[in-house]
């Protein structure tokens, strides 16, 4: 595995703009997600916002890691079982469903990575509350990033409170390092015990995106070679933000005016 890179001062100034700016673009979004608007429009508003309004550039378009083609839009748009990398298109939204809106946008050569969950109209009792108690699940392993931690600490916190609520967590796809890179070392597991891996050292940059199943964790990946789904077509959600290691613990850097709170009361596991 190659290196962790620990970021200089100059770095986190310009991981902060990235971070805040990826936040701004679900903040000018928002709005938008209702009943009867298409996952593309979703998409081209958002490009538009990103390319025009912001100057950044949409860091998944034509993202092609090995073994892929390249990823044809701006953002990705995961729809009810759909867990993560959907691909915005002709889907309409209706009342009911719930969409996570993952934001990766590059600002003079840094990525700020982030992704909300949003319920259209309503939403079931069962779908907020999957909603909301992975938000919180986010949030006990973001609780755990301090120097001398190790990523265990993050992902036993996250596994240990979504297993607690009876959820799944689901196990092929992580967090990971970003800076002047998409994607790089750690791989931040969503699951793991206390005191293992990675120890965490001030300057490290990564990001922190639980993705918790009503069902069971198996997974199943369709035909268009991105979108992960659950295997039992059960509900999944996922939260993300992009975390600082600070001398004494954490910074969240995708951080903008409509970036919800972190919760007062975290929610008890039994």
């Amino acid at each position: 595995m190659n290196q962790v890179v620990i970021k200089s001062e100059q770095d986190i100034e310009k991981m902060r703009v990235a971070g805040r700016l990826a936040s701004e673009v679900l903040d000018f979004i928002t709005p938008h997600v209702k009943a009867g608007i298409t996952t593309g429009e979703l998409d081209r508003l958002c490009h538009d916002f990103m390319v025009e309004v912001q100057g950044t550039v949409p860091a998944p378009l034509n993202y092609c890691p090995p073994g892929h083609s390249p990823y044809p839009k701006s953002i990705c748009t995961s729809v009810n079982h759909q867990i993560c990398h959907g691909v915005p298109g002709e889907k309409l939204l209706k009342n009911g469903d719930i969409v996570n809106l993952d934001i990766t946008v590059i600002k003079e050569g840094y990525h700020g990575d982030t992704s909300r969950m949003f319920i259209v109209g309503e939403g079931s009792i069962a779908a907020r509350r999957l909603c909301q108690l992975t938000f919180e699940a986010m949030w006990r392993g973001i609780e755990q990033v301090r120097p001398g931690a190790t990523l265990g600490d993050i992902g036993y916190a996250i596994q240990t409170f979504a297993e607690g609520v009876g959820y799944s967590v689901v196990r092929e796809f992580c967090g990971h390092g970003i800076g002047t890179t998409f994607h790089e070392p750690p791989h931040v597991m969503h699951f793991g015990q206390p005191g293992t891996g990675l120890t965490l050292r001030k300057g490290m940059i990564f990001t922190i995106e639980p993705m918790l199943n009503i069902g069971k964790r198996h997974i199943k990946e369709m035909p268009d070679g991105w979108t992960i789904v659950t295997k039992d077509h059960s509900l999944s959600a996922q939260w993300e933000h992009t975390v600082l290691v600070t001398d004494d613990g954490y910074e969240v850097l995708t951080v903008s005016q409509g970036t919800p709170p972190k919760p007062a009361q975290p929610s008890r596991t039994t």
